[in-house]
């Protein structure tokens, strides 16, 4: 949680000063901000091409992180959290967003054959999936895998996901493409299923950095999920896994 406004020039400044290695790596975000944004119609085109600049030095890294021991722990912390809270072999999920199977390899591994769907804007870090895929053996587990251009989920079934998941995923995605999934995640969603995601959570300003870090506070995605029709609530106990990102889970109302 941060109660600071990191698009604001004066925090840049002052974290610039205090941390002068890190002002080359920003330079090229800000670089590649400026170029996305003429290239890209909207949003989703313009992550797509974060994405697609990310992977292509490093899978791991483009889904947040910096090293292959904290992707496995990454992972294993989602699962970990999802069992903890009733997840089981036989429920059916849909992961938003779902990488290069940080936490994915995991959840198909638990689940029975068949029962895993992934979605994800960027076709890039598909191809880091199914390569995921091999090396830890889960051909036979048959999970989906599919690209997708919005969050509507037009060809997915009604009410067959007990679990739709979406980590780091609305920490880089502005309010509007997350009202579209609360339109209609609803529709995915079994009658008893939840829907998890983790947000960037503010206590100040509502912000962004480069079109690629939102920062919200959890009153306004509670009441664009109600007006939605769903229930949302904080996820208080996930605090404690110190992650850095906050979660909310969605159930019907």
């Amino acid at each position: 949680m941060t109660t600071k406004n990191r698009a604001s020039v004066l925090y840049q400044v002052r974290y610039a000063v205090q941390n002068p290695t890190k002002v080359p790596g920003y330079a090229r975000r800000l670089a590649r901000d400026l170029i996305l944004r003429l290239r890209s119609r909207d949003h989703v085109t313009y992550y797509r091409g974060v994405m697609r600049s990310d992977a292509t030095r490093s899978a791991e890294a483009a889904v947040g992180s910096k090293s292959h021991a904290r992707w496995l722990a990454l992972g294993k912390m989602q699962f970990d959290y999802l069992v903890e809270h009733g997840f089981k072999p036989d429920h059916r999920m849909l992961e938003i967003g779902c990488g290069n199977l940080r936490a994915g390899r995991l959840f198909i591994d638990y689940l029975d054959a068949g029962n895993y769907y992934g979605i994800d804007i960027s076709p890039d870090i598909l191809v880091a999936a199914q390569e995921t895929l091999v090396s830890y053996g889960l051909r036979d587990k048959l999970p989906h895998l599919t690209p997708v251009r919005d969050l509507r989920f037009a060809f997915l079934p009604d009410a067959y996901f007990d679990v739709v998941h979406a980590h780091s995923v609305f920490s880089h995605s502005p309010l509007h493409v997350i009202e579209e999934c609360f339109a209609h995640v609803g529709r995915v969603l079994a009658p008893n299923g939840f829907f998890d995601f983790t947000f960037d959570r503010t206590e100040g300003e509502e912000h962004h950095v480069l079109r690629e870090d939102f920062y919200y506070r959890t009153e306004t995605l509670v009441a664009l999920a109600e007006r939605h029709g769903l229930k949302a609530r904080f996820m208080a106990d996930w605090e404690k896994r110190r992650h850095g990102q906050s979660k909310i889970r969605i159930t019907h109302a």
